[in-house]
């Protein structure tokens, strides 16, 4: 190997590593943009030495076009169902039958993910094919597919053969992002995060799922010489090959498990992924061996399904909002009802087909529940119920706001308005540039938008900063006076230097959210540069898909994005990189959970707080979380971080050790 190939494959490791880190240990320790610098010259030399490129490496991760179909793949390891159990008297009769062979047994508990089971074939530590379960006995190569997920080591620490099984999943966050850039777009949305992840997998352009938010654990060993003792070994080891593992839990007893259900039941809204219930497995391999199977399933593992979220309402009418790009989205206005802890009055039905494909109509009594179990919506109707009276709900043809003839473009599920001058597109665009996640205008929010709107003073985002114009005019209106105009100006005027990625946040391009644009800000550091960028410069950075790079070209080639772009410059709005957008290094590679209410921050305040010190703010404890920042009222959240031994600070710590 010559001086050349040898820096090579010393760069395509360090990629690999950048990868675990980011991907697998949520513990980055680079930038995105040295990332993306990295992948830039290692494509470079495989351009100059094509005899160099090998399935390991990690510009091979969307290399393949579309493919024609799928073909079936026979599992040489069947990948078999579980029993499904819904009380603790089911799991103490599973213990029983496994207590009579064996006696004292000890058991591991897992999380049973909601997501797609798949399994990966690996010969001599290189990634070889991955399969859908299918029927468990033959399933659907993707290894395409599969290549695209950066948490799947393309190349093992160890140069085994081995076969292991997996959950692919989205995270709920992401999920939640997906499903409202897809609204956006006028695409249909995902009815849950596992529909979204299976659909994902099975697309027949590895790009398309390349560009979707997809994740995965690896929680079993199909095929493997060198087997462990028992399962948590085997754990370990997958560990130590490079997997990203999904957590189990020792237990001496089926007694303490079913005392813990609760307590279980009660995480499962601080995870960042969806879980329906527990998985209860026999550790020791040797007894599994014993115990054998049934037909299509092992009788040494037991699911414990968690009784469903969905509660019983009556929808009592639909309203029709007009969103930022003009799609009309149809909400259901509810009899209030609790569900999975809060009251909710209102869901989300999308468009005109959801409501079609489920027939609901004015009148129904509904089940409602969260997706990802944040959003509430109506999963189905009780038809049983109904009386007759009951009304059948169409979009209207004109946009409700501005009576503009609606248009649904080919293809798309969504009814827009095209009127790009609409008062509600405009209003419902300001209210998003104002908000946390974007430009963080405190006192300025949704109902003093909506009035401001309604009085003439704002018609774009660029006439915020000219609010300070009509300081009289705004001191007579009925309920702000001297003080409120005061505290709100220099609020305004404070924005102006927030960092690059609020204000592309704040822009509202389709499909790019607050974790796309903080990507983005920190690879062109300036507005202008991004403005000028080409597709191929957009399609070429992580985290960036080929709809999002399409969206971003499109969008900056508009004229009217074009003249907000140059009044906003005029106006003194910062579009470069500022001081609030440095990184600091002091929490560098250091992984932080925030429980609790704070006194001197906002969520999203700690959040930047950590940011801009070079941590990564997480949504749930894990054995990879560094330390839990502990507020008020702390959730199940400070529970867990002591019984992993996961350093925990109060508010007053924090700041004392990592600055004001």
């Amino acid at each position: 190997m010559d001086r050349d190939q040898k820096i090579y494959e010393e760069l395509k490791q360090k990629i690999r590593d950048w990868d675990r880190e980011y991907h697998i240990q949520d513990a980055p320790t680079v930038s995105d943009y040295d990332y993306d610098m990295a992948v830039k010259s290692l494509v470079a030399m495989e351009r100059e030495h094509p005899e160099w490129v090998a399935s390991d490496s990690p510009s091979q991760r969307v290399g393949a076009g579309p493919l024609e179909s799928f073909t079936q793949v026979r599992h040489e390891t069947p990948l078999l169902s579980l029993d499904n159990s819904y009380d603790a008297a089911d799991l103490e009769a599973f213990a029983r039958r496994v207590e009579a062979l064996a006696g004292k047994v000890e058991y591991v508990l897992e999380y049973k993910i909601d997501g797609l089971s798949v399994a990966l074939e690996y010969k001599e530590g290189l990634f070889v094919r991955g399969a859908t379960r299918g029927d468990g006995e033959v399933g659907e190569d993707i290894t395409q597919n599969l290549r695209t997920l950066r948490s799947i080591p393309l190349k093992l620490n160890r140069p085994l053969d081995i076969t292991v099984r997996g959950e692919v999943y989205i995270p709920r966050e992401k999920f939640l992002r997906l499903n409202m850039a897809q609204e956006e777009a006028g695409m249909k949305v995902f009815a849950n995060p596992r529909n979204a992840a299976a659909g994902s997998l099975r697309q027949l352009d590895p790009r398309i799922t390349a560009s979707r938010p997809l994740d995965i654990f690896v929680f079993d060993i199909l095929k493997f010489e060198g087997m462990k003792g028992s399962h948590l070994e085997n754990l370990e080891m997958l560990d130590s090959l490079g997997f990203r593992i999904s957590k189990a839990y020792p237990y001496a007893g089926i007694r303490e498990i079913v005392e813990k259900i609760d307590y279980y039941s009660s995480l499962r809204h601080d995870l960042d992924f969806e879980i329906d219930g527990l998985v209860i497995k026999v550790n020791d391999l040797e007894l599994r061996n014993r115990l054998g199977y049934k037909s299509n399933s092992p009788r040494w593992a037991i699911a414990y399904k968690f009784p469903p979220q969905g509660q019983q309402t009556l929808l009592e009418d639909i309203v029709v909002q007009v969103g930022r790009t003009g799609v009309l989205t149809p909400t259901a206005v509810l009899k209030p009802v609790k569900v999975a802890g809060s009251v909710v009055g209102r869901a989300t039905l999308h468009n005109q087909d959801f409501i079609d494909e489920k027939d609901i109509r004015i009148g129904d009594t509904v089940i409602v529940q969260k997706a990802g179990d944040v959003i509430p919506q109506v999963v189905k109707v009780l038809k049983e119920f109904r009386r007759g009276d009951e009304r059948v709900f169409k979009l209207p043809d004109k946009c409700p706001e501005c009576q503009t003839p609606v248009i649904r473009v080919p293809g798309e599920v969504a009814v827009r308005c095209p009127n790009e001058a609409c008062p509600a597109k405009n209003q419902r665009q300001i209210i998003h540039f104002v908000s946390r996640d974007a430009m963080d205008i405190e006192g300025l929010g949704e109902s003093l938008v909506m009035r401001l709107a309604g009085e003439g003073f704002i018609r774009d985002i660029t006439d915020i900063y000219r609010l300070k114009d009509h300081r009289s005019t705004l001191e007579i209106l009925e309920g702000l006076g001297e003080k409120s105009v005061d505290n709100l100006l220099a609020a305004i005027e404070a924005s102006k230097q927030q960092p690059l990625h609020r204000l592309i946040n704040g822009l509202g391009i389709p499909f790019i959210g607050k974790v796309a644009a903080r990507t983005l800000a920190e690879h062109f550091h300036s507005l202008e540069r991004m403005a000028e960028a080409t597709y191929e410069e957009f399609v070429a950075i992580r985290e960036i898909g080929e709809k999002m790079a399409g969206t971003l070209v499109t969008t900056f080639e508009k004229e009217n994005m074009k003249r907000i772009i140059r009044d906003l410059a005029a106006l003194g709005v910062s579009q470069g990189q500022t001081v609030h957008g440095e990184v600091g290094d002091s929490l560098k590679g250091l992984k932080i959970v925030v429980t609790g209410s704070l006194q001197q921050f906002t969520r999203e305040s700690i959040e930047e707080k950590i940011l801009s010190l070079g941590g990564t703010p997480a949504s749930s404890v894990s054995r990879s979380t560094d330390f839990l920042l502990v507020g008020e009222n702390p959730g199940s959240k400070l529970e867990k971080a002591r019984k992993l031994g996961i350093r925990i600070l109060t508010e007053t710590e924090f700041l004392h050790e990592f600055g004001e």
